[in-house]
């Protein structure tokens, strides 16, 4: 099997590599639409879909497609969609998810301005500027309609809209072995989360189960759909977070000291799923290392195995792969983890072998099987690496490829190198990992242009060696930057110790781990110390802003997306969700920049979107206002119609792309 999948390589070389070009990556490389997005496969294997260029709109939208995989496939040249269905002129599809019986999930939203009164993220009173998403249901012939069933009660427009905009209807389980049904949830204004079971050929739906009060459904079987793990949040005298098992004895669930946490502690405690056999359960935990890892639960004896069943040595675990397969559904197939990308750790030996196979022939790039057919006859998989946007295949009968598309087949990879792992010390000896993306051209010995630190946003979150999505790490590096994005401390992914080494360090030591890793840049000689910049979105905007007002900038300017300024406010206005506030908020506490601003010594390019609710315009607005008297080439950029997160339309990365590359060769001067 190894050598008949080497030998594809030559045949889609082309696919995967672009001729070499000196030129930087260009906007509108980044800027538009994908060729090819969000590609799944049937349980069955008989069709995928995806997202694809409008043909009825010259590419300037996307549009849904299906590919009828079921007969024959000719491997030696491309796959085409066989049905495609054109943007409606409203709402703009962003996700798919293809399902089995020919049925499709399709995810879409639009711009929406008014009251929310309450409902999901933004302003109490007055208009709000957001989107209203919908979930739609494909068929065999790719006709795509509203979601049947659902909520049965009467609802005025306006509380249906703040369904759709709160909307989390959304896929439980696939059910294998049930040719027909499938497990969904939704939220209703009655009863919160509610779970049903979706009949796919005639649309009926048969009520299942709801959240009660303050216990909610965690995990649901696989076989049957039915919960198999609970939580339920104590909110007297703390929030304290319980887990209910099944008892055996009773059928009814219990709570298990054992796997019980606080928000003051914050220990990770998942339940991945039960052992049918023994009557334990694997659980993702922190408790007993700073890695968190895998071990099996006996709710019987209250007890955990003494040993783990997966953990890694430098990096944590995160999940358990379960085979779709009908002879051997829900058994255990791999192990997942986090290293400097996502890796699977295969125990299946088939699995394996393909996996094994894969990565000979597209050697050097990151492979992913994302899903396969009873027999193995159909596999997905991507492939794709820091320097390669992914690019989706088919493998036919465990041994031809078929090229389905890559999503920027426009961008041409030679011109990339690869991102790599690091280390640096910071100032108090704490290890901090990076991923450090060089330009190409920068032989040994050379100085690069400049050098961009780029802080991830969250800051609970953390970036990998794998393709950005934003793809802002290539981009500034084929325009001749050293990158580098800092895994500073409150980091998640690297280990509990530096996770929590981040709480109320805001603008403090978790802002000294993004300077360590500028002077570390500069003693390496990758970069002469006054070519540095400060880049970031979201949480990163925060830092960025952080940097204009610390005292002895390293820095030459900065450059803030979406940035929190205000720390005030946004305690005060952390979230709708009590939860949230109790669990993070009192983790963010530091320097604040909004009260700092006569300390602006660096200019700062600050742009935000106009129909961002996750952090509210003012921060930037007010931010700018203030600095703006003491740093006057400081800029501001509202992108109308921006939300906060990705998917943006192509004009607003168009636009901030522009900008961003301006402000650093002029303002800046790198």
């Amino acid at each position: 099997m190894l050598n008949r999948l080497a030998s594809i390589t030559a045949l889609l070389a082309s696919t995967l590599s672009g001729i070499a070009f000196s030129q930087p990556l260009a906007i509108e490389g980044l800027a538009r639409y994908p060729s090819v997005a969000s590609v799944s496969m049937s349980l069955e294997g008989d069709t995928l879909v995806g997202l694809v260029l409008d043909p009825t709109r010259d590419g300037r939208e996307q549009a849904a497609a299906m590919w009828d995989i079921s007969g024959k496939i000719d491997t030696t040249k491309p796959l085409f969609p066989t049905s495609i269905t054109p943007h409606n002129g409203q709402m703009r599809f962003f996700g798919t998810a293809a399902l089995k019986q020919g049925k499709s999930l399709w995810f879409a939203r639009q711009e929406w301005t008014g009251r929310l009164a309450g409902c999901g993220e933004g302003r109490a009173t007055g208009a709000t500027k957001t989107f209203v998403s919908k979930v739609y249901m494909g068929d065999a012939k790719l006709k795509i309609d509203e979601m049947p069933g659902g909520t049965k009660e009467r609802l005025s427009e306006d509380l249906q809209r703040c369904l759709d905009m709160s909307n989390t209807t959304g896929l439980v389980s696939i059910m294998a072995g049930d040719p027909e049904n499938v497990i969904i949830n939704r939220v209703t204004l009655r009863d919160g989360e509610r779970y049903f079971k979706h009949n796919l050929r005639t649309g009926k739906e048969e009520f299942l189960y709801a959240d009660a009060g303050s216990v909610r459904v965690d995990q649901v079987s696989g076989v049957d759909g039915m919960p198999i793990s609970k939580t339920e949040v104590d909110t007297d005298g703390g929030y304290e977070f319980h887990i209910h098992l099944i008892d055996e004895r009773t059928g009814g669930f219990t709570r298990e000291p054992p796997l019980s946490t606080t928000a003051a502690d914050r220990f990770q405690v998942s339940v991945l799923r039960r052992d049918a056999e023994t009557g334990k359960y694997f659980i993702l935990t922190d408790k007993f290392s700073d890695k968190e890892t895998i071990y099996l639960y006996d709710p019987s004896t209250d007890s955990f195995d003494k040993e783990p069943v997966f953990a890694h040595p430098d990096f944590n675990a995160s999940g358990i792969v379960s085979s779709t397969r009908k002879r051997d559904f829900g058994e255990i197939v791999g192990f997942t983890y986090i290293a400097a990308k996502s890796d699977v750790y295969w125990i299946d030996s088939e699995l394996n072998s393909i996996q094994q196979g894969l990565e000979l022939a597209y050697s050097g790039r990151i492979v992913s099987i994302n899903s396969y057919n009873d027999d193995l006859s159909r596999m997905l998989f991507t492939v794709s690496s820091s320097s390669m946007p992914p690019a989706y295949f088919l493998l036919v009968d465990k041994s031809r490829v078929a090229a389905i598309g890559s999503s920027r087949p426009w961008i041409k990879t030679d011109t990339m190198r690869d991102a790599e792992l690091v280390y640096y010390k910071a100032r108090d000896g704490l290890d901090i990992p990076a991923i450090l993306t060089m330009p190409k051209s920068l032989q040994p010995g050379q100085k690069a242009r400049g050098a961009i630190i780029l802080p991830h946003g969250g800051p609970w979150s953390r970036d990998s060696a794998s393709w950005d999505g934003t793809g802002w790490p290539q981009f500034l590096a084929t325009r001749g930057y050293v990158v580098m994005q800092p895994q500073y401390r409150g980091s998640t992914g690297w280990g509990r110790k530096l996770w929590l080494a981040g709480d109320k360090q805001w603008g403090e030591e978790m802002q000294d781990d993004k300077d360590d890793g500028a002077a570390w840049m500069v003693s390496q000689g990758y970069v002469d110390a006054d070519k540095l910049a400060i880049f970031g979105y979201s949480y990163g905007g925060f830092a960025a802003m952080a940097a204009t007002v610390r005292p002895n900038s390293p820095y030459q300017c900065a450059i803030a997306g979406a940035g929190v300024s205000n720390l005030t406010r946004l305690g005060n206005n952390w979230s709708d969700n009590r939860l949230q506030r109790a669990f993070q908020g009192d983790t963010v506490d530091g320097m604040d920049p909004m009260r700092n601003t006569a300390n602006a010594n660096i200019p700062i390019l600050i742009y935000h979107g106009d129909r961002d609710v996750r952090v509210p315009l003012f921060h930037s607005e007010d931010f700018y206002k203030a600095v703006k008297k003491f740093q006057p080439k400081s800029e501001l950029l509202i992108v109308k119609d921006m939300p906060h997160s990705l998917p943006w339309y192509p004009e607003q990365q168009r636009e901030t792309l522009a900008a961003i590359e301006r402000f650093l060769s002029t303002t800046c001067g790198l």
